[in-house]
């Protein structure tokens, strides 16, 4: 992918966050290992997030991101990245690399309510 900002629009379903993307051929891709309450701490203002919401993020700083995404380590073909507010620790599976040839150094996130 060559564009610097990526969107998708994750929803919850089965216990957790879920997201389809047919540009990259994923259908109902899991959050898992601490992203689901990272997700949870960005979506916190937006009514009716678990209906589904925009995820908007970037290798680079965007005007209104809310997040900084520190990568931390590997782990099991994906890579854990850290937030420091709230602190918290959340793994990104190989899905990452659907939109990045490498894991990034950095991701910057920002979550806003879709037009219902």
């Amino acid at each position: 992918m060559s564009n610097q900002i990526q969107v998708i629009s994750p929803y919850w379903l089965h216990g957790t966050w879920v997201f389809d993307d047919d540009r990259v051929g994923l259908v109902e891709e899991p959050f898992v290992s601490g992203v689901p309450e990272m997700i949870d701490d960005l979506v916190a203002d937006i009514p009716e997030a678990r209906r589904g919401f925009r995820l908007i993020f970037s290798t680079g700083p965007f005007p209104g991101f809310q997040r900084r995404l520190q990568w931390v380590r590997e782990e099991m073909g994906g890579n854990w990245y850290r937030v420091d507010e709230p602190p918290s620790e959340g793994w990104l599976c190989p899905a990452l690399f659907r939109y990045f040839e490498t894991a990034p150094a950095e991701l910057y996130v920002k979550a806003e309510a879709l037009q219902r």
